[in-house]
């Protein structure tokens, strides 16, 4: 179970940071543009910031999985020593 909630986890921590790459990638790319051509941004900066905060708040909700998993796998053996 607890293996099972670690990888679980992982994988959620990996999916938050790639969203949170994208949505840095997408802002960066915005200012380029804009910077090259003087043109107005095509980018939602609130709506890439609210992305940005989401991707970080679902990363350390997986982080907290992960150290309760370890605690319980770590009580678990302490059980059974």
């Amino acid at each position: 179970m607890s293996m099972q909630a670690l990888s679980i986890a992982a994988s959620g921590m990996l999916a938050a940071a790639d969203r949170l790459s994208a949505s840095a990638q997408r802002v960066a790319a915005g200012d380029q543009q804009a910077e090259k051509n003087a043109e107005p941004r095509d980018v939602d900066y609130a709506k890439e910031r609210v992305e940005q905060i989401g991707a970080s708040t679902d990363f350390k909700a997986n982080a907290a999985v992960v150290r309760t998993a370890d605690k319980m796998s770590g009580a678990l053996l302490d059980m059974k020593v």
